[in-house]
């Protein structure tokens, strides 16, 4: 009888050890959000402080981060730090994000749209993000800057910023598991990356400028569906990584922009408003491509 009795005394108490806070498994997640890529978004003057809607934009880029943070949330993670990744990189409004995430804001920063991330991480989100510079019907379609950058190719393999950014994720060893945009940026994505990736498409662009767009309501819930079911097959999707060394090729909008770069040590010319150069480590020459990309903002 004294058996039993400390029996069910001693087993609550274990279970109770073994399943608080301190022993739980940690699941971090590290949220890049862009947004042009946006529910809603499919002009430049939503895009930049001053411009028409910009104060309402910045809205609707907070609810679709709030909801992949949510699916985050429902799938079990511990701790989540989110990235504002565009232009100023001061967009998300801390006051409605949702309070389990931490917010790194700000620019410049030396890993720009990734600072932050590093190995400790278990899986990547890519939320708001957009085509490549020269895509169809791809909602206002650049890459990293619309006035220096006609295009990137890393290893021969023409780039949008989701395959730049998913490489500095695969060189931590984890993977992209979401990204959330127009049709033509989840398509370049599962083509890139994983074909095994989750997207949630928000919307489809007719041309660069207009967009056949979900409503918002819809739009947050099936990002928050997508990124529950994006963490819950992590293990499935692989980081993203190339061969060293990497070759890198920028192509400039015009001549003179290469002109500045080749102030640089180690930059080479290869037509009038093409340069390259050689790294063995990616994360040097991303961070390497991001100064010459500057050099071209005259």
């Amino acid at each position: 009888m004294r058996a039993k009795t400390l029996r069910s005394v001693f087993v609550p108490v274990l279970l109770l050890f073994l399943s608080s806070p301190s022993q739980a498994q940690k699941l971090k997640v590290f949220i890049s959000v862009d947004m042009e890529g946006i529910t809603g978004v499919v002009h430049g003057d939503q895009t930049g402080a001053g411009g028409h809607d910009y104060n309402m934009a910045r809205k609707w880029m907070t609810a679709d981060a709030n909801a992949a943070i949510l699916g985050a949330l429902d799938a079990g993670a511990t701790e989540i730090i989110v990235n504002d990744s565009h232009g100023d990189q001061r967009n998300l409004l801390l006051s409605e994000l949702h309070p389990a995430a931490t917010l790194i804001a700000g620019s410049p920063k030396p890993m720009g749209m990734m600072q932050g991330i590093d190995g400790t991480f278990d899986a990547v989100m890519f939320v708001g993000y957009h085509a490549k510079a020269g895509t169809v019907d791809g909602v206002l379609d650049h890459t990293i800057s619309g006035a220096a950058v006609y295009s990137i190719r890393i290893n021969g393999i023409e780039m949008p910023e989701l395959g730049i950014n998913a490489l500095v994720a695969g060189q931590h060893n984890v993977p992209v598991v979401l990204i959330t945009g127009d049709k033509a940026v989840c398509e370049q994505a599962k083509e890139i990356l994983d074909d095994k990736i989750v997207t949630a498409q928000v919307k489809e662009g007719i041309g660069r400028y207009a967009a056949k767009n979900l409503s918002s309501e819809r739009a947050q819930q099936l990002i928050r569906q997508q990124a529950k079911a994006a963490m819950e097959k992590r293990k499935e999707i692989k980081p993203y990584k190339l061969n060293p060394p990497y070759r890198f090729e920028l192509a400039y909008v015009r001549s003179s922009q290469a002109d500045n770069a080749m102030f640089v040590p180690g930059i080479k010319r290869l037509n009038a408003r093409t340069i390259g150069f050689q790294t063995e480590d990616y994360i040097t020459g991303y961070r390497l491509l991001r100064g010459a990309i500057s050099l071209g903002r005259e």
